[in-house]
């Protein structure tokens, strides 16, 4: 009898929208072993939970070197866009193939970015709660018509965002090292001129290094609003507390964090608007991430067999 063929899915939510994934992995003849833990897995938990698995739905528990290393891992696909949890250049040492969905949440993302953006300029959490409270209080806040607005990172998602934005008034502008130049007539400009210049500064980049922090979030223009819907890391925590304690930023959005789940500081803030990682989570995004993710993981699978 040949050997079990395991495929181990790290994300929790993973075919609780639409199972049509899941299916199609077992259809394929692999036997599908759930997260193990119900959150994001440990190194220790991920290795335990690794024994036997040849190929991997990924989430955002971190394949380090070692990981890799003591796996028997041929395939890691990821279900979302960003790839800094897995350690490429071990991957492609050990001929492992490593797949991402970075088209699906697209959407997704823009449209909870604006929807939060508004929510946040006008304190509709504030008067929600109040209500709830059964307190009567009106508040006032800021509209997006004739803002500045600084989009950092102009990928697939940073230019959805522009293009939900642009019927609003609003002047646009981009910060991307990788651009230069007008990018669908947004102007790529300094991050210094940009801070100095923007009402408010919305992050989409793609990577894991830190973007604003305390000397940033000080050049930033008085009364800045500043929201992040890329990794947790791009903002340091600790400096917008701080700028928030100032007045600097007059408020924040965000959707990812340094630690995850999230129960820092900024839960004390009434004017910080906290989603649990959930841009890329609607129903439509999640069912094209998980079948592409699946689709990615099979593929993948069946060329490491081919070349055998």
């Amino acid at each position: 009898m040949p050997p079990e063929k395991v495929i181990l899915i790290g994300p929790t939510t993973f075919g609780m929208t639409d199972s049509a994934a899941l299916t199609q992995l077992e259809e394929a003849g692999y036997r599908v072993r759930r997260n193990p833990v119900g959150r994001k897995m440990s190194q220790e938990e991920l290795l335990s939970a690794l024994t036997g698995v040849v190929g991997a739905i990924a989430g955002l528990e971190l394949y380090s070197a070692e990981v890799l290393a003591r796996s028997q891992l041929k395939v890691v696909s990821r279900c979302g866009v960003g790839l800094g949890n897995i350690d490429l250049p071990k991957a492609r040492e050990m001929g492992i193939r490593v797949y991402s969905t970075p088209d699906a949440p697209t959407t997704a993302v823009a449209e909870l970015t604006v929807g939060a953006l508004i929510t946040l300029l006008r304190k509709v959490p504030q008067m929600d709660r109040g209500m709830h409270d059964g307190k009567w209080e009106k508040r006032s806040g800021p509209q997006l018509e004739g803002k500045t607005i600084t989009l950092i990172g102009l990928g697939r998602i940073g230019r959805k965002v522009a293009e939900y934005l642009r019927p609003f008034g609003v002047r646009l502008l981009g910060v991307d090292p990788a651009l230069q130049g007008t990018v669908e007539g947004i102007p790529i400009v300094s991050l210094g001129q940009a801070l100095a210049e923007s009402d408010i500064v919305s992050i989409h980049a793609s990577g894991t290094a830190e973007i604003l922090g305390a000397e940033e979030l000080a050049a930033a223009k008085p009364g800045v609003y500043v929201t992040n819907a890329g990794r947790g890391g791009l903002i340091n925590e600790r400096a917008l507390c701080d700028a928030l304690d100032s007045g600097k930023v007059a408020g924040a959005w965000l959707d990812a964090f340094s630690e995850e789940p999230y129960d820092g500081p900024l839960t004390s803030y009434s004017q910080v608007l906290l989603t649990p990682h959930v841009g890329y989570s609607s129903d439509e995004a999640r069912r094209r991430m998980e079948r592409e993710a699946a689709n990615n993981l099979l593929a993948g699978l069946a060329d490491t067999e081919s070349v055998r």
